[in-house]
Formats: C-alpha cells, sequence, structure tokens
C-alpha cells in the first residue's frame, strides 16, 4: 500500500469513527478535516465528494462487520453450530457498539426515505449479511439441526428483531437486562424452530472409539473361537 492509500484508509477510518457518533448525514468534508487535522481540499482530492465519503464509510464498516461477525463463524461446524456462532458474534458486535452505535441502525434512520447511492450502499450491506444469516438457517434444517418444514426467511426476521431490540434497549433505554434477555430470546426461537440438542464433538468420538475397540475385541475372540474349533 503506497502513501496516498494509507492516507486514504487513514481519512476513511477517522470517517467511521465520526461517522458512528454523528451519523452518516452529519458526515461532512470540513468536520473530518479537523478530526483527521488535514486540510479541507486534502480531504477532498481522496473523494471528490461528500457522498463518495459517505460511500466509502458504508464499505469500510461492511468489510469490517464481515471480519468480525461472519469469517470467523465459518470455523464453526457447519448447521446449528455455525448458526449459533453467527448469532454469538453479531450481539458481540452489537454489545460493543452500545456506545457508539451501529452505522446499519442509525444509517437506515437517517436514509430511510431518502433514495439514492447511500442509502442503496446501505440496503444492499444489510440484504447481504441477512442473506447469509437465511444461508445458515437453511444449513441448520438440511443438517437435521432444525425441524425439517418451517419459513426460514420468518426466522431470520425474527433473529434480526432481537438484535434491533438489543440495540434499542440497551443503547436507548440503557437496560442492564437486554443482553440476557437477547440470549434467551435467541433460545426461544430455535427451540420453537425444533432446534435439536447436539451431542459434544468429543463424546462422538469417544463413542466411536469405544465401538472400535469393541469390535476389534470381538473380531479377536471369533478368530480364538475358530482355531479351537479347527483344533
Amino acid at each position: 500500500m503506497h502513501k496516498g492509500q494509507q492516507t486514504k484508509a487513514a481519512i476513511v477510518d477517522a470517517a467511521l469513527g465520526l461517522a458512528t457518533q454523528i451519523g452518516l448525514e452529519g458526515l461532512s468534508i470540513g468536520a473530518l478535516a479537523e478530526v483527521a487535522r488535514m486540510s479541507k481540499s486534502g480531504v477532498f482530492a481522496h473523494f471528490g465528494s461528500r457522498e463518495e465519503l459517505q460511500l466509502s464509510v458504508v464499505r469500510e464498516y461492511h468489510e469490517r462487520f464481515e471480519a468480525e461477525v461472519f469469517y470467523p463463524a465459518l470455523k464453526a461446524e457447519r448447521g446449528l453450530p455455525r448458526l449459533r456462532q453467527l448469532f454469538a458474534n453479531w450481539t458481540k458486535r452489537t454489545s460493543a457498539e452500545i456506545d457508539s452505535g451501529c452505522l446499519y441502525i442509525s444509517g437506515a434512520a437517517e436514509f430511510d426515505d431518502r433514495p439514492g447511492p447511500v442509502r442503496d450502499a446501505l440496503a444492499s450491506s444489510v440484504k447481504t449479511w441477512l442473506a447469509a444469516v437465511y444461508r445458515a438457517v437453511v444449513q441448520a434444517r438440511d443438517e437435521g439441526h432444525l425441524g425439517a418444514d418451517f419459513d426460514a426467511e420468518q426466522m431470520v426476521f425474527e433473529v434480526h428483531g432481537l438484535i434491533l431490540a438489543l440495540q434499542y434497549e440497551a443503547r436507548f433505554l440503557r437496560s442492564s437486562k437486554s443482553l440476557d434477555r437477547t440470549a434467551r430470546g435467541f433460545e426461544n426461537i430455535l427451540q420453537r424452530y425444533g432446534a435439536q440438542e447436539m451431542a459434544p464433538a468429543v463424546s462422538a468420538k469417544r463413542a466411536t472409539a469405544k465401538s472400535t475397540k469393541t469390535t476389534s475385541v470381538s473380531t479377536s475372540v471369533a478368530k480364538r473361537s475358530a482355531a479351537n474349533v479347527q483344533k
């Protein structure tokens, strides 16, 4: 990354921090120049317009969201374990944003009735994420970890609702019980959609080892018995 790219990355980082505090609509070349300790012309040269600055912030936020929430969850076993990990990461990220605010949520409030590239970028990012949650739900169903016949889109809608409620309860109402209620709500949703209790992987390995050992012993006994008959 050459110097120009490094400078732009530093500006976007400062812009993201500012946007989570004052919103995308409050973001301006002048305000950012002051925070980044640069001239307005210097900031403008990297983006060309306030709208492009806002779009860069939305893209950066989405990339960080995926890095913290989505990609780490892929390490979990396919199915219900991965769905649980996605939600755990999502909840952790939301909890960390109680003071700063979630750009997706604040952005929706700012741009819900304002058509344009910024609104489109925000909506596209949220839809991309919800599509990933939907795939995780479908995979859990296909793996037999959830009920066989249910509306996956409805389940995603309810799970998303928990996160929105967590933000509202914790950030606006300052409820100390919001995180616990969110966790309980998720478990309730899983149960209603037929979540199956899964045996720990270690237990499964032990069962396999035990079965293998038993088979080996049985084979040895059979061989000795055959030998005795031949005698």
